[in-house]
């Protein structure tokens, strides 16, 4: 499980289904502050569609 308001662009792309946007969540993170809950990671570009079952991969503390 990582903290994805903490991990880096490689700790994020570590995780199967978010490879590939690593980058992309970091600078959202950057630009808009913390995340507080997956649903939010809908709103990054590129992962529309794609967060279904991050519950047990990721946290927000």
């Amino acid at each position: 499980m990582i903290d994805i308001n903490t991990a880096s662009a490689d700790e994020i792309d570590a995780v199967p289904q978010l490879t590939g946007h690593g980058f992309e969540i970091v600078r959202y993170r950057e630009e808009r502050g913390r995340f507080e809950a997956v649903r939010q990671l809908e709103e990054v570009p590129g992962m529309a569609g794609k967060t279904a079952g991050l519950e047990d991969t990721v946290r927000f503390g």
